[in-house]
C-alpha cells in the first residue's frame, strides 16, 4: 500500500458503537452479543499489528458463537474482515482510536502507554 503508518499520534478516548452497521442481538434478545462487539471495539480502537486484528476477529467469532449463534458469527467475520480495513476511512477501521491514515503495525512504548491511560472502560479485551 502506499500509505505509511503514523506513529507517536495521539490516541482518542475510547469509544463503542456496538456493533456498528449490524445489530446488537435478536428481536427476542436485543443486545445478546453487544459485549463481543464492544470488546471487539477495544481491540480496534487500539489497533495493532495484521496478526493482533486477525486474533481479534477470530475472538469476535469464538465470542458470538458462545452466546448460541454460530451463523451470525460467521456472518459478523466476514463483515469484519472486509469492513474493518485500515485503509478506509471509517469510524470502525482497524485503530480507529489514532489519526487516519495509519498502516498495520506494532504499537510503540508511548502508544501503549497512552491506551493504557485511556483504557479505563470496564470492558475487557478480547485479544491481549
Amino acid at each position: 500500500m502506499f500509505i505509511n503508518p503514523v506513529m507517536a499520534d495521539t490516541l482518542s478516548p475510547f469509544t463503542s458503537d456496538g456493533c456498528s452497521a449490524f445489530p446488537d442481538g435478536t428481536f427476542e434478545q436485543s443486545e445478546l452479543w453487544l459485549v463481543c462487539c464492544q470488546k471487539h471495539d477495544y481491540d480496534y480502537w487500539k489497533g495493532g499489528t495484521f496478526d493482533e486484528r486477525l486474533a481479534s476477529d477470530k475472538a469476535l467469532l469464538v465470542c458470538v458463537t458462545n452466546v448460541g449463534q454460530p451463523q451470525i458469527a460467521l456472518l459478523m467475520l466476514a463483515g469484519v474482515r472486509v469492513g474493518g480495513t485500515p485503509y478506509l476511512p471509517t469510524k470502525f477501521r482497524w485503530g480507529y482510536g489514532w489519526s487516519y491514515p495509519r498502516d498495520y503495525g506494532a504499537l510503540t512504548d508511548d502508544e501503549r502507554k497512552q491506551v493504557e491511560l485511556l483504557s479505563t472502560s470496564p470492558i475487557v479485551p478480547l485479544s491481549e
